[in-house]
């Protein structure tokens, strides 16, 4: 039976992944292909973690795309690592998994005071709700907590946090990286007004005014 689509890909608010479409029409060609190779093994990964009725180890599935033998031995090894470790362990109890954020009207404003309206919308990996906090899940190639860092610019994963911080009006965030190379963790805690959180802030409000004068408040 085919893998059903989540509706939640199909609404029309403008998500953070929008955002990345957009921006592809600037990348070289090759650079958007091998993140898009990246991006469906951080599915696997995710899906093992927060989804794990989306993962069939035995047609080596997970949302509906295919996947290799190494490519799950690797996942899973990254998933007993994330489990290990005792804050990852202990956080994921106090979170829910594939919590959606909707702000119909999410209001932007630029430097020099103009402002423009979207709707928006994101969906958590780790959301928790009694607290003031949430985090994503990464897998990455680096090796050392300072190579995550480095790498959080280059990705765009400043960007994504300060969208989903802004949208559900959270002050505190965290990347969370799992290597797929030496499997360590790499936590990167975020807080409102920090430089990471002011690099993705600009980067989200360019981004979401070019979308606004396009395509106005639709998906194209």
């Amino acid at each position: 039976m085919a893998e059903q689509k989540d509706a939640y890909y199909s609404r029309r608010e403008v998500s953070n992944s929008d955002l990345s479409w957009l921006k592809k029409y600037w990348e070289p060609v090759q650079y958007y292909i091998d993140l898009q190779k990246a991006f469906k093994f951080g599915t696997l990964i995710d899906c093992m973690i927060t989804e794990p009725h989306k993962v069939d180890y035995f047609k080596l599935t997970c949302a509906g795309e295919q996947y290799t033998a190494a490519d799950f031995e690797q996942a899973t090894k990254m998933k007993e690592a994330f489990y290990r470790d005792p804050f990852c362990s202990s956080m994921v109890k106090q979170c829910k998994f594939q919590h959606n954020t909707i702000v119909p009207e999410f209001r932007i404003t630029l430097d020099g005071g103009f402002s423009f309206v979207l709707p928006a919308r994101c969906r958590w990996d780790l959301y928790a709700p009694n607290i003031n906090f949430g985090a994503d899940i990464k897998s990455t190639a680096a090796t050392t907590q300072r190579q995550f860092e480095q790498a959080i610019r280059q990705l765009d994963y400043d960007r994504s946090r300060a969208w989903y911080m802004d949208l559900a009006g959270r002050d505190n965030d965290m990347l969370i990286g799992i290597s797929k190379v030496n499997y360590q963790i790499f936590k990167v805690p975020i807080k409102r007004g920090d430089a990471i959180y002011k690099s993705g802030y600009d980067k989200y409000r360019d981004l979401a005014f070019r979308w606004w004068a396009y395509f106005g408040d639709e998906r194209p």
